[in-house]
């Protein structure tokens, strides 16, 4: 018996199947094969093939829902970096916008500026003055007019505008003070934040009445002085006070009108007074009283008092048994007319002591008192008397460049009033 040896090779299907047929082949040439089959029922897989199929179907379904899942991603990549685009921009355009806008506001406030530094060239407040300006556009002025009543106080106070000087104008100085109506007014005063933005601090004041710039002197003696002339024919005492800082019209609103160094008198509160109190005189209701109207004149300063109508002579003020206040001394002129009494008035003006200060080139240094007396014929009596009163300017000599002693003493001579 021939020796015989035999190899196994394994055949692989070639439609890429499982479907494996051993060979045996013998070196001694014979083969030999054993044939391995799954023989299947008609209409039926082998279990194997069944296998083999899912397999294949269940990759190329997980290949789809990758593929899919992938396209998903880019389309979602896609939307989200168009987002990210439209993000971009929009906020582009937002910065883009705000800067055209900023623009325009700076434009727009650089022409304001022109304009407003047009209106008053030169002028280093402009600002202020502009700020001043809009506030007053927004108010409905309704200053006190002719045509108001009088009202009935006991004591009134009142406050008047001055306009702006030579000096101030010359200076481009800013007018700060507003007044909306009769009773009110109102003070801008300048302020300067923090950050040294520039705004207004509007004041109010309010007052019994409130003269601006352009009233006369006989407005301001109708709601004033006017009323307390009565009040001397009926037995009493009334008193008009000018108060105020040097320069400020206190002497122009009692003696009159300034032409130069030259006062009108006749513009005064003081011979306004005088013509009243002689109207009212003849009037039928005080004629029969036949009243006697007399004048003095004097002034106080350095804390003496002098007789303005007897060359400035030197008076002494002493208290009688009845506590009362009396000027040892003093002129007393009797006058018949409103001519008369303005004569004693220039004369009295024209003593009075004055001096040059940084606020007024000729201000009145003293308080000067001017009164009108009403007595009772043959007995010396004072049946009432009216005192009009020019105080010196009120403030401190620092405002003034004038820091002296006089300046000092002035406020203390208003002790003896």
């Amino acid at each position: 018996m021939a020796a015989c040896s035999a190899t196994l090779h394994l055949g692989v299907c070639p439609q890429g199947g499982d479907h494996i047929k051993p060979q045996f082949v013998s070196k001694c040439g014979t083969r030999s094969s054993l044939a391995v089959s799954n023989k299947e029922r008609p209409g039926q897989r082998t279990t194997r093939q069944a296998r083999q199929t899912n397999i294949v179907n269940g990759h190329g379904e997980s290949a789809a829902a990758a593929a899919a899942a992938a396209a998903a991603a880019a389309a979602a990549a896609s939307g989200i970096g168009r987002g990210r685009r439209s993000n971009v921009v929009k906020e582009v355009e937002r910065l883009k916008k705000n800067r055209e806008e900023r623009r325009q506001r700076q434009a727009e406030i650089k022409e304001e500026k022109e304009s407003l530094m047009s209106l008053d060239p030169g002028n280093p407040n402009w600002e202020f003055l502009g700020m001043i300006r809009d506030y007053r556009s927004n108010i409905d002025f309704r200053p006190l007019r002719e045509s108001d009543p009088v009202e009935d106080h006991q004591i009134t106070v009142c406050i008047r505008k001055r306009p702006l000087n030579r000096k101030e104008t010359t200076r481009k100085e800013v007018d700060v003070i507003s007044v909306p109506s009769k009773n009110q007014l109102v003070v801008h005063e300048p302020k300067l934040k923090v950050d040294l933005t520039k705004y207004l601090e509007n004041q109010h004041f309010r007052f019994d009445y409130a003269f601006d710039d352009s009233c006369s002197n006989d407005l301001v003696y109708k709601y004033t002085a006017q009323p307390l002339v009565q009040t001397i024919f009926e037995g009493g005492m009334a008193t008009c006070f000018a108060y105020g800082q040097t320069g400020s019209g206190k002497t122009h609103t009692m003696g009159g009108d300034f032409h130069g160094k030259t006062q009108d008198c006749k513009k005064g509160i003081y011979a306004m007074a005088a013509k009243d109190v002689f109207q009212l005189l003849k009037s039928p209701k005080y004629r029969m009283l036949h009243l006697v109207v007399s004048s003095s004149f004097f002034e106080i300063y350095s804390g003496k008092v002098f007789d303005l109508l007897a060359n400035k002579a030197k008076l002494r003020v002493l208290e009688d048994g009845k506590q009362q206040v009396q000027i040892v001394g003093l002129t007393e002129t009797i006058v018949d007319s409103v001519e008369e009494v303005l004569k004693l008035i220039t004369h009295g003006n024209s003593a009075r002591t004055s001096g040059q200060t940084s606020a007024n080139s000729n201000s009145s240094r003293s308080h000067a008192v001017f009164q009108i007396v009403v007595r009772s014929p043959g007995v010396n009596r004072i049946h009432g008397k009216f005192s009009l009163i020019d105080l010196a300017g009120n403030e401190r000599g620092a405002d003034t460049s004038s820091a002296n002693r006089q300046t000092s003493a002035i406020g203390k001579d208003k002790n003896i009033l």
